[in-house]
């Protein structure tokens, strides 16, 4: 047999065999529709597919090093003045409390989140990690014991959105240096870098020029829906097919993201999860944007400072990505790191690890722009509160107590992203001590 060379097969792992992938791109067709046009979907009520845009992408940002996004984030500087301790903030301007609006309420957060370019679909959820641990990372990826079979919670809604989205693969890809497991597997990282290189040097005979795959595509779909295919069927093709123009200007819309690659940090992985995305390769993207590190010794929160002002840039950054590539309202970022930072202790000299107050940001269309649960006084600092489901308000003795505000958060981010609820409910429950939670309804567009 002959040994294919390593760059034919980084191409059809990427792509998929016969590169259906590079097809999908092309046509703007479903690879299930593409592989076969008269069989596919036939068990829905119609006969026809769903319709793209029922569910979203995901990348999500995740670090070890417990960044202190959650000490800066809306729901941190507003809290009661009887609270025994108050949270404490940087002193720097460029860190000054500004007012930040969400959903037509107004917060006061960090300068920097003021912002961001994406507020009117922003969620700031407030939760616990219920860790310390630099080392337990992996565990709070898989929600700390609440998965079924510690599966990752990206790894989850990956598999589940892998045929809606009509990706290559089921599997997250990791552009960042943090480990991703699915089916219990590593997933293997894929530098920015790395994919330049892959994306510049195409195997011999490759077939890149998409516009002749998409009319070669096209033209034996229409044979085959002509001869034995359905009205709705056929329906779809017309509306879902990429026009030619369309398929003219992918190729010169990734080359110039492509060229903007120079290194493999957070702002080049922002470039390339858009990339990937805009290919179809994977249902969601892991990266890493750091946003203060471990800053037990961070005199003045000086590297604080800075990291927030560069972190909120990245964001912008991705969003800008996926905006000129079309993207904005199919994809969701996220974040989640293995823990928060105290909030009322050590402050100005650094802050140490706390698993009792994690903020995750969500930045998506089938979110409602809000905070989500909040804080609650906790021993000499601050911790998350308990959550009303319905609401997504901070009501102490709610449903969602604050053990499970994280497999909720992760309830109610998959929820958004669009796998079923029976999905999340089956794979995110009661274990190893934590609460399987509830997804917080009141804090999804309505429709999600």
């Amino acid at each position: 047999m002959t040994k294919l060379p390593r760059r034919h097969v980084l191409w059809s792992a990427l792509f998929g065999s016969g590169y259906v992938g590079l097809r999908a791109l092309a046509t703007g067709l479903p690879i299930s529709f593409l592989l076969n046009p008269t069989r596919a979907y036939a068990d829905t009520p119609d006969g026809g597919p769903p319709a793209p845009g029922s569910a979203q992408f995901l990348v999500l940002s995740t670090a070890g090093t417990g960044d202190p996004i959650n000490a800066n984030s809306p729901g941190t500087y507003d809290v009661p003045a009887s609270f025994p301790n108050q949270p404490l903030h940087s002193a720097d301007p460029l860190m000054a409390p500004t007012p930040v609006s969400l959903g037509g309420k107004t917060y006061n957060a960090a300068l920097p989140w003021s912002t961001l370019t994406a507020l009117d679909r922003t969620q700031f959820f407030h939760h616990t990690t219920l860790t310390n641990n630099h080392s337990d990372q992996q565990k709070v990826m898989s929600l700390m014991g609440a998965t079924m079979g510690g599966e990752m919670a990206v790894s989850i809604y990956a598999t589940a959105l892998q045929s809606v989205l009509g990706t290559i693969q089921s599997q997250p890809i990791a552009l960042g240096a943090e480990v991703v497991t699915s089916g219990g597997a590593t997933v293997p990282r894929l530098a920015p870098s790395s994919l330049v290189q892959l994306l510049a040097g195409a195997p011999s005979g490759l077939p890149t020029n998409l516009q002749s795959l998409r009319d070669a595509d096209l033209d034996r779909i229409n044979g085959i829906l002509k001869a034995s295919g359905t009205k709705v069927q056929q329906q779809y093709l017309d509306q879902y097919a990429a026009s030619q123009a369309q398929a003219r200007q992918i190729p010169q819309d990734l080359q110039d993201l492509l060229a903007k690659i120079n290194a493999d940090d957070a702002d080049n992985q922002a470039i390339a999860a858009a990339i990937l995305i805009k290919m179809k390769v994977a249902p969601a993207v892991v990266m890493s944007i750091p946003f203060g590190g471990d800053n037990h010794s961070d005199d003045g929160l000086k590297n604080e400072t800075k990291q927030h002002i560069t972190g909120v840039a990245t964001i912008n950054n991705l969003l800008a990505q996926l905006e000129s590539l079309q993207l904005s309202d199919l994809v969701t970022f996220a974040s989640l790191n293995v823990f928060g930072r105290q909030l009322a202790q050590g402050g100005l000299a650094g802050r140490s690890h706390w698993s009792n107050h994690h903020t995750a940001v969500i930045i998506g269309k089938p979110f409602k722009p809000m905070v989500v649960g909040g804080l609650v006084p906790y021993g000499d600092d601050c911790g998350a509160s308990d959550i009303d489901p319905a609401t997504g308000n901070a009501v102490t003795g709610a449903a969602i107590g604050a053990t499970a505000s994280l497999a909720s958060m992760a309830k109610t981010l998959g929820r958004g992203l669009g796998v079923p609820q029976s999905v999340l409910d089956t794979n995110i429950r009661d274990g190893a001590g934590v609460g399987g939670g509830q997804t917080v309804t009141g804090a999804l567009v309505a429709g999600a």
